[in-house]
């Protein structure tokens, strides 16, 4: 299956908002929510994008000619590209209604797995969105990571028991969730997070890698470090939060030097090719989160859809590699990009 194909089918399907454009950068859907807009003017998810191509690359092919070994190694996994699928929520509303969201994670999870990566799965006020997700995810042998809401404790605790029986690797919560509309005055009741309130989260996950997800500033890394947490995710929750947010690539640098090494960082916002991969790694991202475009990957082409598109971004990144001179993903350094 080729990708553009991917893309035409799509567009039959994916509802009235998502044009499935060629290149996901936010400009035709702006603001559009319900959709995959963004908040306010939509001006965040653009940046996010835009961002990104302002980064250049080196390149160097006085270099050894040998193999390039896209490989990342993780929480005690082998992944063949230092790539996820984000968590996505929604879908029938945002999307259009060939999926749901319980049928979208259990072809998102089972496609990423057998494509050598694994995707985060999302989370919902509908109890049965994280039951169908860690489903998915035990069904493929563990390789998921589900994403739960920032909930009252009691909540977390409950959906946190689903997570630990399906044998996921890993948890998250999207911290930056506080933000959605969906999620104010609910039942259960959901919203921002202090220190404590976090660390007694992470306890509850007992050895279980906890990763904190809507980073923006140095003082949240540092926050989440103090919490407990394994990893974060640098993100802006691709701009459906808060408009006038700095793009994650901005912010990107200054919060790995902060951490130095103390938590995993990914990073995700307008991550749409193996060169902008390049440019997250370069930057010191240990990996990346892309979201939006696996929605149309899923819509398009199901389980195939998704492989053909890991191997596309795979293949970006591996031929980026090879020509600014990397040979491993350690390889990858600050000088690589400007």
């Amino acid at each position: 299956m080729e990708y553009q194909e991917i893309l035409e089918n799509a567009r039959t399907c994916i509802g009235k908002y998502c044009k499935a454009c060629p290149v996901c950068n936010g400009k035709s859907c702006k603001n559009q929510i319900p959709g995959p807009g963004a908040k306010g003017a939509g001006d965040t998810a653009i940046r996010n994008y835009e961002r990104w191509q302002e980064i250049r690359v080196n390149m160097d092919t006085l270099c050894a000619n040998e193999p390039v070994d896209t490989k990342l190694s993780l929480f005690g996994k082998q992944f063949s590209y230092p790539v996820f699928a984000g968590p996505v929520g929604a879908v029938n509303l945002h999307y259009g209604d060939k999926y749901d969201d319980e049928s979208y994670n259990e072809v998102l999870v089972s496609a990423c797995a057998k494509a050598g990566i694994a995707a985060f799965t999302g989370d919902g006020t509908n109890p049965a969105v994280i039951k169908g997700a860690t489903a998915a995810i035990k069904h493929a042998g563990g390789l998921g990571i589900p994403t739960v809401k920032p909930w009252n404790l009691e909540t977390v605790r409950e959906k946190l028991a689903l997570v630990k029986e399906a044998g996921a690797f890993a948890v998250a919560m999207d911290v930056d969730a506080a933000g959605l509309p969906f999620l104010k005055n609910m039942t259960p009741p959901a919203g921002r997070k202090t220190v404590a309130e976090l660390r007694d989260i992470v306890d509850s996950c007992g050895e279980l890698p906890f990763i904190v997800k809507g980073i923006m500033t140095v003082k949240g890394a540092l926050k989440a470090k103090e919490a407990g947490a394994a990893a974060i995710v640098v993100s802006n929750h691709g701009g459906r939060v808060l408009d006038g947010c700095p793009a994650t690539a901005e912010v990107l640098e200054e919060i790995v030097k902060a951490v130095d090494g103390a938590m995993k960082i990914f990073v995700d916002g307008g991550i749409r090719s193996g060169t902008d991969v390049l440019r997250a790694l370069a930057l010191g991202a240990d990996a990346v989160i892309i979201a939006r475009p696996f929605v149309t990957a899923v819509y398009g082409g199901g389980e195939n859809g998704v492989e053909t598109y890991v191997a596309k971004i795979g293949g970006e990144l591996a031929d980026a590699m090879s020509m600014c001179g990397a040979a491993s993903l350690k390889g990858i350094t600050r000088d690589m990009v400007r």
